[in-house]
């Protein structure tokens, strides 16, 4: 079983700077096949809690195969094999005693496009908390409006919607959506936020609101997010991980990578000469 929540609350609220040591994800040795094809290539990568990483790379470098590891989303493709592990909140996720409801409590997703469910703006932030927290049926409307403003306000879009939140939530701007699947994870605490591209789909406004509202989550959550964007990963993040062809390339604070990187390599994809 993966720690409790009081054990993600105690990361949670660790110094962001510092992280206290504490590590919020570590992969060891992580290899994965799609079939016959080997996407990752023996991965050591450890993301501190409560602070914002970047992972960069060109496109089918493994990045998002790594970070959809995280949480077992590749689990669902039947031709998937893994060996080595990855650890979140100090707990190997493949080992067999870990429920995959529990990792997906404490490690929630962003995908790259906005999916918010086709219900109204209020059930889509009690969806996942009634899903997660069966006991959340018996609380009364009053608790209930309390969380769905909680999660709203954290997100920096109570003010838009909180004279709509009856209204279907995919008529929402796609900026707002993006926030919306943000708020739904919040409710269940999670300790770490994984987001795949989380802008892609966004104008440049939107994109900036999003990646304000990263700085707003960032230490009472773990953030990982996946970026083609180099401006975006130099602006969002406390550290950045550059990945090639499957394999962890090169990991640092962002400002080093970006100034001074350590690799030919890395230096080469950030000045665009390659991805």
């Amino acid at each position: 079983m993966l720690p409790t929540e009081n054990s993600a609350t105690e990361m949670q609220n660790a110094d962001p700077d510092t992280g206290n040591g504490v590590l919020a994800i570590e992969t060891r040795g992580f290899n994965l096949w799609y079939g016959t094809f080997q996407a990752v290539f023996d991965v050591n990568f450890q993301v501190k809690q409560g602070i914002i990483t970047a992972l960069i790379g060109p496109s089918g470098c493994g990045k998002s195969t790594l970070l959809r590891s995280i949480n077992r989303i590749t689990e669902r493709l039947g031709y998937v094999r893994t060996t080595g592990s990855i650890d979140v909140l100090g707990k190997d996720i493949l080992d067999d005693d870990v429920e995959i409801a529990q990792l997906r409590k404490q490690v929630g997703m962003v995908f790259q496009r906005p999916n918010p469910l086709p219900i109204s703006i209020r059930n889509n932030i009690l969806f996942g908390h009634r899903l997660h927290m069966p006991e959340s049926k018996k609380m009364s409307k009053a608790d209930q409006d309390g969380i769905v403003e909680g999660a709203l306000r954290e997100v920096l879009l109570w003010d838009q919607v909180k004279d709509r939140l009856d209204h279907d939530a995919i008529r929402l701007s796609l900026e707002e959506q993006q926030k919306l699947c943000i708020a739904r994870l919040l409710p269940v605490k999670p300790a770490v936020i994984l987001m795949d591209e989380p802008c892609s789909a966004l104008d440049p406004k939107a994109t900036e609101a999003v990646e304000e509202l990263l700085w707003e989550l960032r230490g009472e959550y773990t953030i990982l997010i996946v970026t083609h964007n180099m401006a975006q990963a130099r602006r969002a993040s406390d550290e950045c991980a550059f990945m090639l062809l499957g394999k962890m390339m090169e990991h640092t604070a962002t400002e080093k990578m970006f100034v001074t990187p350590e690799m030919k390599e890395t230096a080469d994809y950030i000045e665009g000469r390659y991805g």
